[in-house]
């Protein structure tokens, strides 16, 4: 028996993280995507297709990714990541950065109009002016779906390994490129 963080339950080694309450997080972007989450969360979550009212999803101009604000009328489609450790949330937490705000919210289940409480992240600044139109998913995986996922392995292997790196390196990958002069 060793003294550390994992303790054995039935044969199966359980860690710290897994004492916890698990979280179910409402995501509407790119986190949609398997292959994102996936890489995301080092696993494969179950994913449930769910609504969530009175936000709307845009887009932020000159970036890659999409982000929601309160909105009176909005309605925004996305799924619910199911039963993530704590340290997964913090992955979520820390590809979000400081633009974003966990909070909890009430979505309805697509399949069984249930309702749920559960976290989703916000843009902090609900007044930026980059924020404009409607992020459209099936466009993004057509157009930035593999800078995002290069972007993305490229964050993981920070995390893993900063080397003296800070966060902001890696913020560049997010972004749209610049406009070449003709």
């Amino acid at each position: 028996f060793r003294q550390n963080s994992n303790f054995t339950v039935n044969s199966k080694t359980m860690t710290s993280s897994d004492k916890s309450l698990s979280h179910d997080v409402f995501v509407y972007g790119s986190f949609q995507e398997p292959s994102v989450v996936n890489l995301i969360l080092e696993c494969s979550p179950v994913m449930v297709p769910a609504q969530l009212h009175g936000y709307h999803v845009y887009r932020l101009k000159g970036r890659l990714h999409a982000c929601i604000s309160p909105s009176e009328n909005g309605l925004i489609n996305g799924k619910i990541l199911t039963g993530l450790t704590d340290s997964q949330l913090e992955n979520l937490d820390m590809i979000e950065g400081s633009e974003y705000v966990r909070k909890t919210v009430e979505v309805v289940l697509t399949d069984t109009s249930e309702k749920k409480q559960v976290e989703t992240y916000v843009w902090a600044n609900k007044d930026d002016p980059n924020l404009y139109g409607e992020w459209d998913f099936e466009e993004w995986r057509r157009l930035h779906m593999d800078k995002f996922i290069e972007a993305s392995t490229k964050f993981i292997e920070w995390k893993k390994n900063p080397d003296g790196r800070s966060r902001e390196e890696f913020e560049k990958f997010v972004f749209d490129d610049p406009p070449t002069a003709a």
